[in-house]
């Protein structure tokens, strides 16, 4: 028993699409709604969770409606074509609003301002009359604005709780004399970007149409992305017999990770890693043609019908065929099937509350809290490490377990977040270890924890299988930017890793527990005998 690597890479080009479209969308839309339109964490991740919203009622349903489709381009295909077509032209679309907002922007003062500090050098930063200056003149700022009926006693006095007497206190406990250390200097960061935050908001509440305009062409990608996910990840188990998913997993996994790589790679080349204010036109645009190209050829390699009539066959052959007309939903499971079931879909949950939090924000943290030159460095380390490790995990899962594995990949992650933390601007480099540890650790748990739900399912029913999947993982997403937000506003951007950590360790304690989800072999055939190092 072999996995037709070659028809996998092919089948995988639909997550490729997906995943290029999702790693440049969390990459950039949080920067654009905080930075241009002025949101705060809060909101900025009501944004990002619309389309978890979406997903969390569109994706079961999708998948569903898939599983009983009846195409000749198969169920799954015609999904994948229409929703990718949408979504491409509405993404490359939001690069009008955004070049609308840049240009208002860039006719104030904000720009200079940002300037002023992320120009600076460590020696001028590090002194407290530099950070006082900048206080009294945030201050006089606003007091000119409320004088003028710019804003609001209620906004003034907002400000001068979450910025000005937080600063003013740190500076006050240092001392004017005594250099400020790195993590004083963080602090003194997430503040002062978080003022230039709300000058942009008052920027966008002057003429909301913009605003207003990004939203609905945003919202209409993510509508046709939530029309064909669950349809594109369910044709990997339509084409693969069971005890081989993990291995065609790791394929899939790996070609959203060179999917991720390449749009990390691409904001890189047009340098919109690290500064706030610049044009995203170019990242918009390629991406929607890569999106395009890439169903092109999707298209012309796979014939899912096909595909989907050799794996029938192979199923006979080692004796996996089921009951296609045997449709069960997870109510209808064995009670300790059943236990199982919603345990590995809790521990999705918890794991995507810490990941997902991480992902959305760390585009705003990584150059604002350890003044990185470029977030998406870290983020491109941690793709290709996960590219190397996909295909060993796939292979390790298959000897020692999915269950196993996936526990050894949160205690490293959680480590991981763990320790970030601890890192400041002076030790920001060994965010690129932490970092590439951290995509061997996601690496290790994504691989294996869609296979582990769809081995409770059967065959004419994985679309609503996948459907459960995503919907706790969905759920995650649409309460972690907006939890993990809530509480940088309150408390601050550095609470954003130890939130993440304390989710991905309780995923720990439900995954411990689940006792199904690996494959089983059936022992009277020669699948007893399978390793996957049988070439």
């Amino acid at each position: 028993m072999k996995l037709d690597y070659k028809k996998t890479f092919y089948v995988g080009l639909a997550f490729f699409i997906i995943t290029i479209f999702w790693q440049t969308y969390d990459s950039i839309i949080t920067k654009i709604l905080i930075d241009k339109f002025g949101l705060n964490q809060t909101w900025s991740g009501v944004v990002m969770a619309l389309d978890n919203v979406l997903a969390l009622f569109m994706l079961p349903l999708f998948g569903a409606i898939s599983d009983r489709t009846n195409h000749k381009k198969g169920r799954r295909t015609p999904y994948i074509i229409y929703g990718t077509i949408v979504a491409a032209f509405a993404f490359m679309a939001l690069s009008f609003s955004d070049n609308i907002q840049t240009a208002r922007i860039e006719e104030t003062t904000i720009i200079q301002q940002y300037e002023l500090i992320v120009d600076s050098s460590d020696e001028v930063r590090e002194q407290p009359i530099f950070w006082l200056g900048l206080t009294v003149d945030m201050r006089l700022e606003r007091q000119e604005m409320l004088d003028q009926g710019k804003i609001t006693q209620k906004q003034f006095d907002r400000f001068e709780a979450s910025i000005f007497d937080p600063m003013a206190e740190l500076l006050d406990d240092n001392g004017l004399t005594t250099p400020l250390d790195a993590i004083e200097q963080s602090y003194l960061d997430g503040y002062y970007h978080q003022y230039l935050s709300e000058l942009a908001w008052m920027i966008t509440v002057e003429s909301p149409g913009n605003f207003i305009a990004f939203v609905f062409m945003l919202l209409i990608a993510l509508i046709a992305m939530s029309t064909y996910r669950s349809p594109a990840v369910s044709l990997m188990p339509d084409v693969t017999m069971k005890p081989l998913r993990s291995k065609a997993n790791a394929i899939i996994n790996l070609m959203g990770a060179a999917a991720g790589v390449t749009s990390l790679v691409l904001l890189t080349v047009f340098g919109l890693g690290g500064r706030s204010y610049v044009h995203y036109t170019m990242a918009f645009v390629s991406v929607g043609i890569i999106m395009l190209l890439v169903l092109a050829f999707f298209l012309f390699k796979v014939n899912e019908p096909k595909l989907v009539k050799e794996r029938e066959l192979d199923d006979k052959k080692w004796k996996l065929t089921e009951n296609e007309k045997d449709v069960h939903d997870m109510h209808e499971l064995p009670k300790d099937k059943k236990i199982s079931l919603y345990l590995i879909l809790f521990s999705v949950f918890l794991w995507f509350m810490g990941y997902n939090a991480v992902m959305t924000k760390v585009s705003d943290y990584a150059p604002k809290i350890l003044q990185l030159p470029s977030f998406t460095l870290p983020l491109l380390v941690a793709n290709v490490t996960a590219i190397i490790a996909f295909i060993p995990i796939g292979i390790l899962s298959t000897k020692f377990g999915r269950r196993k594995t996936i526990l050894a990949g949160i205690v490293l992650l959680t480590l991981c977040f763990g320790s970030v933390f601890f890192l400041t601007k002076d030790t920001g480099w060994i965010m690129f270890i932490v970092f590439g540890l951290t995509g061997i650790g996601w690496a290790t748990i994504n691989v294996n924890s869609y296979p582990m739900v769809v081995e409770l399912a059967k065959g004419s029913n994985v679309g609503k299988y996948t459907g459960y999947y995503y919907s706790f993982s969905m759920a995650a997403q649409i309460l972690t930017p907006i939890l993990s937000g809530f509480l940088m506003d309150m408390i601050h951007q550095k609470v954003l890793f130890p939130y993440a950590t304390v989710f991905v360790a309780l995923a720990f304690i439900t995954m411990f527990f689940t006792k199904h989800g690996d494959p089983v072999v059936s022992k009277d055939s020669l699948l007893e005998n399978f390793d996957v190092d049988m070439d």
